[in-house]
């Protein structure tokens, strides 16, 4: 799969694509990210990307035309499999089925949000949807970039090595299924300090460790996460 960020910060990117599964998926080929200045579409001496909004508001907005510009020279013929995300505040909370759902795709630009935001026009015209990644405001869609990139990445065929991973991480369908935290992990050693691991994590009996996982599951989503069940 190939990542595209459009961002008028690239060096922004040299620290969190440098580690991790990322940078393991980016080795072993699975993954391709490339990182794309979008003042490199700019035709002024300035290399102005942003312009003050209609109306009189407060602060700047970035301008569609050098977005528009980027997008289609990356793809000057766009397919079903290449999607385009706007990273803003006002996008759609993003969650596991979103990143599931973008795991299936074979390109996936990011187009990183700046300043007061983004000409209008770019989210109703040129990207398939607008995401955020949480109820809070970000100085730029670059911190956000870097979470979606690692969320989709991680479920992509081999980047985590044991596919049952991420099936049974929290929020996902599958594993404990109906969309649960991850249970509580242990390890050792079996004690300490008086705090026990639980006797049937260490007992071997594959089908009670089933069971128990589940169950301390929905315990942990129901004590802090009980919006989840709803």
């Amino acid at each position: 799969m190939i990542f595209h960020v459009l961002t008028i910060f690239p060096e922004f990117f040299e620290g969190p694509f440098a580690h991790g599964v990322v940078k393991r998926g980016k080795d072993a080929g699975l993954l391709d990210i490339r990182i794309h200045n979008l003042r490199d579409w700019t035709h002024d001496r300035h290399r102005t990307v942003d312009d003050r909004p209609f109306g009189g508001e407060e602060g700047m907005v970035l301008k569609c035309e050098p977005i528009f510009s980027a997008v289609e020279s990356i793809w000057p013929e766009r397919h079903a499999g290449q999607k385009v995300a706007l990273l803003s505040a006002q996008g759609r909370l993003f969650d596991q089925s979103i990143a599931n759902r973008l795991a299936s795709s074979a390109e996936l630009l990011l187009i990183c949000g700046r300043y007061e935001g983004v000409d209008e026009r770019v989210a109703e015209h040129l990207a398939d949807e607008e995401i955020s990644i949480g109820n809070y405001v970000l100085s730029g869609g670059e911190l956000a970039a870097a979470v979606v990139v690692d969320t989709v990445a991680r479920l992509l065929p081999g980047v985590l090595g044991n596919e049952a991973s991420s099936a049974f991480e929290s929020f996902q369908e599958t594993g404990h299924g109906e969309g649960l935290l991850d249970c509580p992990h242990w390890t050792r050693p079996a004690e300490f300090r008086g705090w026990k691991a639980p006797e049937v994590l260490l007992g071997g009996n594959h089908e009670e460790i089933r069971k128990f996982r589940k169950k301390i599951a929905r315990e942990k989503t129901e004590r802090l996460r009980p919006d989840l069940l709803r």
